[in-house]
């Protein structure tokens, strides 16, 4: 390694919970830098969770994250000409990002009207345990398994 690291940079939290989380997933929201409007979406999302479920949006937003978050995943290693998909842990800061990515993903891909609707959908399927976003977790996990046999290739 030639240089250091960058520093991480500390993100505020955010204003109505008061939670680091929110931000980072607001700025995942995000397009073309219009942070307020994100800011909107995700907080009407968390209200319409609040009238479908009679639940506090917040804690089960963070139930579905906590549903979506992957432990293992594959990467592709070549070794003496073949390419193995070995399974490895999922480190605490990509599991975030892994999680938040996944359910962006597939509320865009959602048939509601408005994104705020969409998120809150994969919102509420993710905190029972359904939904794309958990399936993906899901997929992602029985490759692992299933590649397990190759784990020793892992240094």
């Amino acid at each position: 390694m030639r240089k250091s690291k960058p520093k991480k940079r500390e993100l505020l939290p955010d204003p109505k919970f008061n939670d680091r989380l929110v931000t980072r997933f607001v700025n995942c929201l995000m397009y073309d830098g219009k942070k307020s409007i994100s800011y909107d979406i995700f907080y009407d999302a968390l209200e319409i969770v609040e009238k479908r479920t009679k639940e506090n949006g917040h804690a089960t937003w963070k139930k579905a994250m906590n549903n979506i978050m992957p432990f293992v995943e594959v990467k592709s290693k070549r070794v003496g000409g073949a390419t193995f998909q070995i399974p490895m842990e999922v480190r605490p800061d990509r599991k975030i990002a892994l999680t938040i990515r996944w359910m962006l993903t597939y509320s865009r891909r959602r048939n509601e009207k408005s994104m705020a609707e969409k998120l809150a959908g994969e919102i509420i399927a993710a905190s029972k345990g359904e939904g794309a976003s958990v399936k993906k977790k899901e997929d992602t996990h029985k490759m692992a398994e299933a590649n397990k046999a190759f784990a020793h290739f892992n240094r």
